[in-house]
């Protein structure tokens, strides 16, 4: 996907562009904020790096010696927000320009809800990356679902935790679907699945190394894990 993006001719480039802005939007923007800046210079800042990272075609630099995107992109954001430091003053930020339509309000929103902690703004921007990344596979899901009339199915078996305690059964759960107790099972093990293998792909669409994808999936994890303990 970053490589598709990267080459402007290529065939689904641009959708791969709008996702990729969309996908990292929210981590970009929580790292700005941590590091101090204010809700209206954190949306001009992510949008402005946006610009300079596409205008400047650092996309075409990320190699197969590079790896992962998500480091990638903080590197040089780190470099960007230096070169705004040392420009201080000068003319405002993103020249007017929109390249993406992103709902600003609600990305702050959820900056406000983040736990005041000690976290680096480093940290925030990791797991504001797995958040992000999580919901974006919900909604692929959810999608999937729908598309196949079973919307309501989703809504009733994605927060099923069937280890949960005090929980519903299988058999309860099976009950308030109108299925048996097996064929109840049988649509939570499919749903997990399908969602193991969305989020794969995802992963997968931000490495440039197949190799990698283990070390990022288990990375994502374990940002997950620190962020519900």
């Amino acid at each position: 996907m970053v490589l598709t993006a990267a080459d402007g001719s290529a065939p689904g480039a641009g959708d791969a562009l709008e996702k990729l802005c969309r996908t990292y939007w929210p981590p970009l923007y929580a790292y700005i904020r941590r590091e101090g800046h204010d809700a209206s210079a954190a949306q001009d800042l992510t949008q402005e790096f946006f610009t300079r990272l596409l205008a400047r075609d650092y996309l075409r630099r990320l190699d197969r010696e590079k790896g992962k995107f998500r480091s990638f992109l903080l590197a040089y954001l780190k470099n960007f927000l230096s070169e705004q430091r040392r420009k201080a003053g000068a003319q405002k930020r993103g020249g007017g320009q929109v390249l993406i339509s992103l709902d600003a309000v609600a990305q702050e929103e959820r900056y406000r809800f983040e736990p005041v902690d000690e976290l680096t703004p480093d940290q925030v921007f990791e797991r504001r990356w797995a958040q992000t990344v999580l919901q974006v596979v919900l909604d692929r899901l959810r999608d999937e679902y729908s598309v196949h009339g079973q919307s309501a199915l989703f809504e009733r078996l994605q927060d099923y935790q069937p280890r949960e305690p005090g929980g519903p059964s299988y058999a309860q759960l099976g009950e308030a679907l109108g299925l048996t107790e097996a064929a109840a099972k049988s649509a939570v093990q499919r749903m997990r699945q399908r969602h193991r293998e969305l989020l794969r792909e995802e992963i997968a669409q931000t490495v440039t190394r197949p190799e990698e994808i283990e070390e990022e999936l288990r990375h994502f994890r374990a940002l997950l894990g620190r962020a519900g303990a």
